[in-house]
């Protein structure tokens, strides 16, 4: 499961304001915060690093 609802919640962002700071287009941040779509390896390293978060924050599971 993506948490990027979450931490959008917690750190009081908007998906226009996500967008503004990763550079992905605010259709993909709703599509991946409302569970529609699954990132790419390369959306998560730009989510991570513009909420400033480790990748595995942006995820849960048993496995990390």
């Amino acid at each position: 499961k993506i948490l990027l609802e979450d931490i959008m919640v917690n750190k009081n962002l908007s998906i226009r304001q996500v967008s503004i700071l990763t550079g992905i287009p605010k259709s993909t941040i709703d599509d991946i915060a409302s569970g529609r779509k699954s990132p790419r390896m390369d959306v998560m390293e730009k989510l991570a690093q513009g909420l400033k978060v480790r990748i595995s924050d942006l995820y849960d599971s048993p496995y990390k």
